[in-house]
């Protein structure tokens, strides 16, 4: 199962769907299989104001011990830089 954290872009080919937060989690903590590929989005938010989606998610699955693998999409070059400072954090 691959998951697709996004609320703008539309999910590729063979993703699940997710437009929030809420939704990833409710979609990861449900899963009747394993989960191959988490693939987030960060524009949406600011790393100092909210943390943005990718974050959130990211740092709910490092506090809930559930690692997988995890691709980040971004064309925004601050919320790419703030997300390799979390995963430098949790994924070493």
């Amino acid at each position: 199962m691959k998951i697709w954290s996004d609320d703008i872009r539309p999910a590729p080919n063979g993703y699940i769907c997710c437009k929030s937060v809420n939704d990833a989690k409710r979609v990861i903590e449900h899963a009747n299989e394993p989960i191959s590929l988490i693939d987030c989005d960060h524009d949406l938010g600011d790393f100092a104001y909210d943390g943005g989606d990718g974050i959130k998610l990211l740092d709910w699955l490092a506090e809930t011990g559930r690692f997988y693998p995890v691709r980040i999409h971004t064309m925004n070059p601050v919320g790419r830089e703030n997300m390799l400072r979390l995963l430098e954090r949790y994924w070493k």
